[in-house]
Formats: structure tokens, C-alpha cells, sequence
């Protein structure tokens, strides 16, 4: 394996646990998610990796050398994309791609080269030669994941690649990581928008709460609560639907858009009166299907606050 995390603990001194005995591996030319909510401890997890600070106890190899005794080696073979806006001020992003391309050991017309294809790719070619300041967040965002992949490493690691990028750039983007492992490098992907996940990744680990619950490939985990479909109406504007029925549970409404569960058995029924509703001109449209990864990830993060609400009473 390319990748081995074995055991991580890391506690800050105020007592804090970030991570709590983390162990995962991840191979080459693999997409690799990690997937939790806003301080599930995901981007601390990242700084260990790369070498930036150590575990308070557990270890973690990268091609079998230990980078919590050699943190210079991950920094070396690691190439990164924080979370926050990387500072390109003053320079252009075809400039600061460049810069770092030649930092990270390309040569200089190989560089210009890559440089120049991924702009292309990511549809950024209007905002190449202007000066960093003067770009919007998304387009930095954009430059940060061309900094991050122009020379890749043997572990590429971006954290919330496509915060601040439009629909558009980031199906581009998206492509963009896919090439960068069928090249045979590494992808370590730090988010926590399920969907992009389910589409882009080749396996994920969730993190929730320090912790980790499981790790597997998105279809794996779908098998979570497989014995449930999801049912999702379109209401007409200003119509309503004034009593669910039985067989419909956990129902959440977002404007013209209520979101149900039913039982696989129930999927008859469940037909029949979506289909009913929409002949009384009540719903516009419906559609019915299995579990997805965002449902998966939902009720298993629910389920692992709801089991440590449970232990701290006991």
C-alpha cells in the first residue's frame, strides 16, 4: 500500500481529541475520499499526513518510511491543496502555477506546458495573466488545484477542491482527478459534499466525531439501510398534500420539494399513490429509488451520535 495510517491518535493538551485511533490504507492510482462534517477532524488527520505535525501515538507510513520520523519525505512526495485560499497576490495565475511547477522539481518548459493545458481544461484561459487580487474565489480555487497537480506528487491531497466553483468548472475539475489517477498518482480527497464524493471517489472513509465509522467503496456503504428506497415529489406551486400516508416516514420539505422513505416492500403502494397525486394535479413530478450515499451517510453519522449520547449516560 502506498498509504498505511495505523492507529492515529491525536490529542491536543487541552484534552481535545482530533482523531481518535484512526487506521486506513489507500493504494496507487486510487481515488481516496474523506468524507465527515465541519470539524470532524478530517483536515487535521491531513496535517499529520503530510508531515506538518505528529500523532500523539499511532503511526503513519507513506511507500514504507515512517513520516512521523521523516516528515520531510511526505512534504517531498506529497502535493497539497488547503482548505483555505492559497495567497497568489501579485502574481498571475499562469505566474504562481509556474512558480510552484519548478519548485516541485519540473522543468521549466514541461511546466509552461502543463501549466497552460490546465488552465485550458479548467476553462480559466480569460483570467491567466491577470493579477491574483483581482480574481473572484472561485478562480483562485481553480489556480490552488492547478498549483497542486502541475507537478503532482505520489499523493496529490485536496482539501474542498471545488468550494467556491461553479457547476460547470467543477464537472472539469472533477475529470481532472480522475486523469491525475489513471496516471497512477494518488488522490486524497478531503470533503463534505456527498454527492461529489459518490461520483468522483473510488472508496471513502467517514469520519465523524474524531472517529472512524467505515470504509468501503460508495456501494458499499449505500448497503447501509438497502432495505429502503427514497421517494422525492415535485409539488405544483401552491399545492399541498395534506396527510402522508403510513407506509411514508422521515419526510423533509424544501420549498416544492418534499424528500420521503419507504419500505422496499411498500414500492407498490407507494407508486400508486405518487401516481394518483400527480393525476389530481397536486404533484408535478416524481421519482422513486435506492438509498444513495448522502441518505447512507446521513443515518450513519445519526446513528454514531445517537450510540455516543447512549454511552455518556452509561
Amino acid at each position: 500500500m502506498l498509504l498505511e495510517v495505523n492507529h492515529v491518535v491525536k490529542k491536543y493538551p487541552n484534552g481535545t481529541i482530533a482523531n481518535d485511533d484512526i487506521s486506513l490504507t489507500v493504494d496507487s492510482g486510487e481515488v481516496f475520499g474523506l468524507l465527515g462534517p465541519n470539524g470532524a477532524g478530517k483536515t487535521t488527520l491531513i496535517s499529520q499526513i503530510i508531515g506538518l505535525s505528529a500523532p500523539t501515538s499511532g503511526s503513519i507510513h507513506i511507500n514504507g518510511i515512517d513520516i512521523v520520523k521523516n516528515p520531510a519525505y511526505a512534504r517531498k512526495v506529497c502535493s497539497f491543496q488547503p482548505q483555505s485560499q492559497v495567497p497568489i497576490d501579485g502574481l498571475s495565475p499562469l505566474q504562481a502555477i509556474e512558480i510552484i511547477g519548478r519548485l516541485r522539481g519540473g522543468k521549466k518548459n514541461d511546466v509552461k506546458k502543463k501549466a497552460c493545458e490546465l488552465i485550458e481544461k479548467l476553462q480559466i484561459t480569460p483570467w491567466a495573466t491577470k493579477s491574483g487580487e483581482k480574481l473572484s474565489g472561485g478562480v483562485r480555487r481553480l489556480v490552488a488545484f492547478c498549483m497542486a497537480v502541475v507537478v503532482p506528487g505520489k499523493i496529490v491531497i485536496l482539501d474542498e477542491p471545488t468550494n467556491d466553483v461553479d457547476p460547470l468548472r467543477r464537472r472539469l475539475l472533477w475529470g481532472e482527478v480522475r486523469s491525475i489517477a489513471d496516471e497512477g498518482n494518488t488522490v486524497l480527497l478531503v470533503t463534505h459534499n456527498v454527492l461529489e464524493a459518490e461520483r468522483s471517489v473510488d472508496r471513502l472513509a467517514i469520519i465523524n466525531g474524531s472517529r472512524l465509522l467505515k470504509v468501503g467503496t460508495p456501494a458499499a456503504f449505500k448497503e447501509y439501510d438497502s432495505e429502503n428506497l427514497t421517494l422525492e415529489l415535485i409539488l405544483e406551486p401552491s399545492q399541498e398534500i395534506m396527510e402522508l400516508p403510513s407506509f411514508i416516514f422521515k419526510p423533509h420539505r424544501a420549498g416544492r420539494r418534499l424528500r420521503t422513505y419507504v419500505k422496499s416492500q411498500d414500492l407498490t403502494e407507494t407508486v400508486g399513490w405518487a401516481q394518483a397525486l400527480q393525476r389530481e394535479g397536486i404533484v408535478e413530478e416524481f421519482f422513486i429509488g435506492p438509498i444513495n450515499l448522502e441518505d447512507a451517510y446521513m443515518q450513519m453519522t445519526a446513528d454514531h451520535s445517537v450510540e455516543n449520547s447512549q454511552s455518556d449516560l452509561v
